[in-house]
């Protein structure tokens, strides 16, 4: 393989902004994110407003319900792959923290450090699935792309370790005492695909092999 800390410290992402903006207040001065501390690789997870988010954040007893990779730490904010309607892409952070919901974010790191070529491989793994289009049925095994699919995907790629827990439909909703199905069978037109497998912002962040390292309603828990 060819020397990734070359390729990363020369080779910019897609959609890379030249010029970006200073960084607006988050939730307060004391829990913006630690911009100058984040490392490609890092998952960063946010709470959008849109109605069937909402109610994923709802079936996963979670605040977030939508996640993104940091797929470039140069210049003043880092930039963020992500996996959104219509199509993924690449957004700087403030932007992508500008959608969260009160401004809530979490920022979680893999447990197990990143080398160079680790993070060469993740950079090309989110640069190949740049485009794809957003997949509102959230299946595990669409041609098409959803935001926690595509975190576990680049990581799995980059480093073989998976995030997240595959679950069905039934599993997911079945562990809610209050799913509001009502919402789910008008979001699949009357049908809700019980066996349909799936994997949740919610479940990624649990997993064991991330530890979080900085939390809006706190403090930065200390970078390496």
């Amino acid at each position: 393989m060819s020397n990734s800390s070359e390729m990363i410290s020369t080779t910019p992402s897609p959609g890379r902004r030249t010029n970006p903006r200073v960084t607006p207040p988050v939730a307060g001065v004391a829990d913006r994110p630690p911009m100058g501390d984040l490392q490609i690789g890092d998952l960063v997870f946010i709470r959008v407003t849109a109605r069937p988010f909402l109610e994923v954040a709802n079936a996963t007893h979670s605040w977030t319900n939508h996640v993104g990779v940091i797929v470039d730490n140069r210049g003043d904010e880092p930039l963020i792959a992500e996996s959104t309607f219509p199509f993924a892409r690449t957004t700087p952070m403030t932007r992508f923290l500008e959608r969260s919901e009160h401004g809530r974010c979490a920022i979680a790191r893999l447990t197990v450090p990143l080398d160079e070529q680790h993070r060469s491989v993740l950079v090309k793994a989110a640069t190949r699935r740049m485009g794809t289009f957003y997949d509102t049925g959230f299946n595990i095994g669409s041609r098409r792309q959803f935001c926690s699919r595509f975190v576990r995907e680049v990581i799995q790629e980059a480093t073989a370790i998976q995030l997240g827990e595959v679950e069905t439909f039934a599993t997911l909703l079945h562990q809610n005492p209050d799913p509001k199905l009502t919402f789910w069978r008008f979001w699949y037109f009357g049908r809700i695909p019980w066996q349909r497998h799936t994997v949740t912002p919610a479940s990624v962040l649990r997993s064991p092999h991330l530890r979080v390292i900085f939390d809006a309603q706190g403090d930065a828990l200390g970078a390496e």
